[in-house]
């Protein structure tokens, strides 16, 4: 590929990314910074101070307030920082006026609310990596059930499973982050009628009962809730009881009326005085909300959600349509980050995040992680908090799957590319859009949704020299069933319509399900997007490792995307490699080892081991399911943009299969732990039943290594030449993979790897282009593209899918330069504001 391009262009090109390449392997990639402090502040907040000092007014978000004269924000604050326990900055937080709430450990950031004046001075700290609002986050949202019966689920494996048993994603589980589940519901039980709803826990409620809202400065409450976020059913007062807790809850020069010439011990006596008055105040508040809560879900939207992930249906009682969901027997974890009109937080979501990491170690069986909730960024994903968090629970074991988001569609009915939702951004996530079945259970007539986000990414981020980087990610990954699907009406104890969530009593609709009989606990509705999607593949990933619990994350991620079914006429920014194929997968998952957790936890295995189970040989690649047959993709993505295929993925073990490892472009990076004394250690083993809480996880440039096996297919050359590989973006999937199975891509001898210079090469290929868009379009600093490449002030960005802010690909296809859901946003009364940002769930078709 790089003999392609002018001599020049490939010396500059080699410069341009062993720089990069040098760069991550010192490590500064983590910590590189951007050369002006005012690029730490996300665009919303650096439109405040530039209102402040023009004397303009700004539009009203739920992240802004005013407090005691003066506007104050509630934001996510990015460290940079070697101390575990981020003293320093929590200290400078209080100390400016400001408060802090939340301290994460599956991203180095604290949750905090400060005086909008003190921003500046905030972003200029050493520490700090990126300072952004805490964003407001919304859903992405017959004989057989539909949904089993269109992804080769339920009756489809009844064949593959051991005699006697089924694959029901039984012993595995699933936490989801939503607006909660109506364990009630009787779609939530097990054989014998237990509720398969295994924990609960409500960051809203939690977020309510901060001291005034989260709006009282002067707190650091970081320390207390850190047993909440570690799910070991700790209590605020048993958090309190710690000596070191109580001296942290309140800041001693703040708040309390303690000034440096007091008595110690009288400081001392009244700090904690304080700090046991407001614990209470905060424990009371948890309780009585809890308490006085009328539903478990009193949106609608997670119940339903969870429904489609893990719903079981009583075909005995009589009670309507089988709406089982993918994993029937599988567990479920609800974990509430959504409010009742639809609307939650990122630093709530964050929250969440780190729960269900610690639940994971905890209990060893909860392995998915389902993310149908969603903010939009402007980030890249390497700072990008959600995308963090979600990168670090893959780390730790668990399988993230996260909605594309719905926003496929501008006002116009044009096509919008390059609207894809945090944390669905990020590469090691499973992000998926949303299928149309048109109704029917045969997936012949399958289409993508036309709201149906589609990629690249777009995320943005500055080198330390200033020097822009967008991240152009391939995604979807896949595509699931996303239209007018069936699940459980979440209620209150009453049973009946007036009792029912917000969503089925404000759009009446979505309660006429064709032959349900609406009883208390059995009730029924539809929604639609990729919300709905998401927990489809959610599901699909716990019979995944009930079939083959050795499986890591980005394994699990592999297996979909090569038995996935290309649907026509649409390429892989649309559809990912296709629609979810269970039933494939599952075949596949059987043929290799189920030792791989263990043998990976005991350095066991290295890159090109045997991948198969001993006597087992890949399966043929095709799938029937309702009697139609079809071929698999075969194909998979890595690097961010890279097109694998080929049988070796499967039959030797790929690098890129670990656990915390993840490649974009020219990044590799590595989750580690940092412990309390600050050393860096290895991620633990993650499946491990009652295991310690994980400490803060934090990410380092990875070393020189291989990362794809020889034998492997490098699909890149599936474009003849740079002048026509932009189409390979727009191209149908299915003539991608029917070129797969010609042959077409180069056969690695080799395969891909880091040199110890810092370049990325297959077989002697430097890896620097990707797929590159070369009609001729001007970008922004009016250099016009020509020849394949690009250069901008002597800096060479042609690797990866390059794509310029407002560029017309085709009819009707336009870029979005990212969209800011909270910007501008007021809280309104209307039923449900959620319908503000996205009206998916109904349905409407075009």
């Amino acid at each position: 590929m790089e003999s392609m391009l002018p001599r020049a262009a490939r010396v500059a090109l080699r410069l341009a990314v062993t720089t990069v390449a040098a760069m991550l392997a010192s490590g500064h990639v983590a910590r590189a910074a951007p050369a002006a402090a005012q690029d730490r502040l996300a665009p919303e907040l650096r439109a405040i101070q530039h209102a402040a000092q023009v004397g303009q007014p700004t539009t009203a978000a739920p992240w802004r307030r005013v407090v005691a004269g003066s506007e104050h924000v509630r934001v996510l604050v990015l460290a940079a920082s070697a101390d575990p326990e981020l003293l320093a900055l929590r200290r400078a937080i209080v100390a400016a006026g400001g408060s802090v709430h939340y301290g994460y450990q599956s991203v180095r950031a604290l949750a905090a609310m400060v005086p909008a004046a003190a921003l500046p001075q905030l972003a200029a700290r050493g520490d700090v990596r990126k300072v952004v609002p805490d964003r407001t986050t919304v859903r992405q949202t017959s004989a057989a059930s539909l949904v089993q019966a269109s992804t080769g689920a339920g009756a489809a494996l009844n064949a593959l499973a051991p005699h006697g048993s089924a694959f029901d994603g039984r012993g595995v589980g699933i936490a989801v982050l939503d607006s909660g589940i109506d364990a009630r519901h009787r779609a939530f039980t097990d054989a014998r009628g237990a509720s398969r709803v295994r924990a609960r826990v409500d960051f809203v409620t939690i977020g309510r009962c901060l001291p005034e809202g989260g709006w009282r400065a002067g707190l650091d409450l970081s320390p207390l809730v850190r047993p909440l976020l570690e799910g070991g059913g700790a209590s605020i007062a048993a958090a309190l009881a710690q000596p070191r807790v109580a001296q942290s809850f309140i800041d001693l020069g703040r708040g309390v009326g303690v000034g440096a010439n007091r008595d110690p011990a009288r400081q001392h006596e009244r700090a904690l005085a304080e700090s046991s008055r407001l614990a209470a105040t905060f424990s009371a508040c948890i309780e009585a909300v809890r308490i006085a809560a009328r539903a478990a879900d009193p949106y609608g939207h997670g119940t339903l959600v969870a429904g489609i992930a893990a719903g079981r249906t009583d075909a005995a009682s009589g009670a309507g349509p089988d709406t089982t969901g993918i994993a029937p027997a599988a567990d479920l974890y609800d974990v509430r980050v959504i409010d009742e009109r639809g609307l939650g937080t990122m630093s709530d979501m964050l929250a969440g995040i780190d729960w269900a990491i610690q639940q994971g170690r905890r209990h060893g069986h909860l392995r998915v992680l389902n993310l149908s909730v969603g903010a939009d960024s402007t980030e890249s994903f390497l700072v990008d908090p959600l995308a963090v968090a979600a990168r670090s629970a893959g780390a730790a074991g668990l399988v993230v799957v996260a909605a594309a988001g719905n926003h496929g569609r501008n006002a116009a009915g044009q096509t919008v590319l390059g609207a894809i939702v945090s944390p669905g951004h990020d590469p090691s996530v499973i992000t998926v859009g949303a299928g149309d079945p048109l109704g029917t259970s045969g997936r012949g007539d399958d289409a993508v949704a036309a709201f149906s986000s589609r990629g690249p990414t777009r995320g943005a981020w500055r080198y330390s020299n200033g020097k822009p980087w967008i991240d152009n990610l391939v995604k979807p990954d896949l595509v699931a069933p996303g239209v007018r699907l069936v699940g459980p009406l979440a209620g209150d104890v009453s049973g009946t319509p007036a009792g029912w969530n917000l969503l089925a009593r404000t759009y009446p609709e979505l309660t006429q399900v064709s032959g349900a009989t609406q009883w208390p606990r059995q009730a029924l509705m539809t929604l639609s997007g990729t919300s709905v999607a998401a927990p489809v593949v959610a599901g699909a990933a716990a019979v995944l490792l009930q079939a083959n619990p050795g499986l890591t994350p980005a394994l699990v991620k592999a297996i979909l995307q090569y038995t996935a079914e290309p649907l026509p006429n649409v390429g892989v920014i649309e559809q990912g490699t296709g629609l979810v194929n269970l039933e494939g997968a599952v075949r596949l998952a059987q043929t290799l080892r189920a030792d791989i957790g263990d043998a990976l936890a005991d350095g066991r295995l290295k890159a090109g081991d045997p991948l198969l189970a001993p006597g087992r040989t890949l399966p043929a690649a095709t799938s029937t399911i309702g009697g139609r047959s079809f071929a698999w993709s075969g194909m998979v993505t890595a690097g961010g943009n890279r097109l694998l295929g080929g049988r070796a993925l499967f039959e030797q073990w790929q690098p890129i299969y670990e656990p915390g490892l993840t490649w974009a472009r020219q990044f590799t990076l590595r989750a580690e732990v940092l412990a309390a004394n600050g050393r860096r250690m290895p991620m633990p083993a993650a499946r491990a039943r009652g295991a310690a809480p994980i400490g803060a996880i934090v990410e380092t440039a990875a070393a020189p290594q291989r990362l794809v096996g020889a034998g492997v297919k490098l699909l890149d050359t599936l474009a003849p030449s740079p002048s026509t590989a932009g189409r390979v973006l727009t191209m149908p999937v299915q003539q991608l993979a029917e070129r797969v199975r010609q042959g077409v891509g180069v056969t690695l001898a080799d395969g891909v790897r880091w040199e110890a210079g810092g370049t990325l090469v297959a077989d002697g290929l430097v890896l620097s282009q990707g797929f590159i868009i070369t009609e001729g379009f001007i970008i922004t600093e009016g250099f016009i593209i020509t020849e394949g490449f690009i250069i901008t002030e002597g800096f060479i960005i042609t690797e990866g899918f390059i794509i310029t802010e407002g560029f017309i690909i085709t009819e009707g296809f336009i870029i979005t330069e990212g969209f800011i859901i909270t910007e501008g946003f007021i809280i309104t009364e209307s039923p449900d504001p959620a319908a503000r940002f996205d009206d998916a769930f109904r349905g409407r078709r075009p």
